[in-house]
């Protein structure tokens, strides 16, 4: 059975999505550390540079790599929150992240001010089991500022600078499609 794009998509606040769901793709292209969105038509509408895992790409759970291959938008998380908006575990913590707060907090993994929660689309692949991408937490989510884009250094999702997140989460739906190549 083949998976629908339209089906079973809910938003933050719990709405059905219909329609748009097709309206654009997300490429995001390992080697160039690039996240293209096209149209329908295949045209680009705009692109990013990003960060992928520091660890390369694989899908196994645990290995913190990006996982390949094709993927939808499950969830979008974050509406209304202020850029630097710190989460964890998808939930905002009410920290606004600074310098000091990282300096206070080494160890955390920053996610910051939108998250898009990916899903994969390819059972055994990237779907389901040890290579489930959804229960692997894989996001395209904002960091800070300060971290380099263009160069692997997540622990397996696609970072963006926090005004490139806003960008795309504003831009695109639950259920859009996103491909990423190696």
């Amino acid at each position: 059975m083949k998976h629908r794009a339209a089906d079973n998509f809910r938003d933050e606040g719990g709405r059905a999505t219909q329609g748009a769901v097709a309206e654009y793709h997300i490429e995001v292209d390992v080697p160039t550390q690039r996240l293209v969105v096209r149209d329908r038509q295949g045209g680009e509408v705009t692109r990013f540079r990003i960060a992928t895992a520091r660890n390369g790409v694989g899908e196994q759970l645990g290995s913190e790599q990006t996982p390949r291959g094709e993927h939808y938008i499950r969830a979008k998380i974050g509406a209304g929150e202020p850029a630097n908006a710190v989460f964890i575990s998808r939930r905002p913590t009410g920290e606004i992240y600074s310098p000091g707060l990282r300096e206070a907090f080494p160890e955390r993994d920053w996610i910051l001010t939108r998250i898009l929660w990916l899903c994969g689309r390819e059972r055994g692949k990237n779907r389901l089991g040890k290579v489930d991408t959804m229960r692997r937490y894989i996001y395209i989510h904002g960091c800070p500022d300060q971290d380099p884009m263009g160069v692997p250094s997540s622990r397996g999702c696609v970072k963006m600078r926090n005004s490139d997140i806003i960008k795309l989460f504003d831009l695109v739906p639950v259920g859009t499609r996103v491909t990423i190549r190696d």
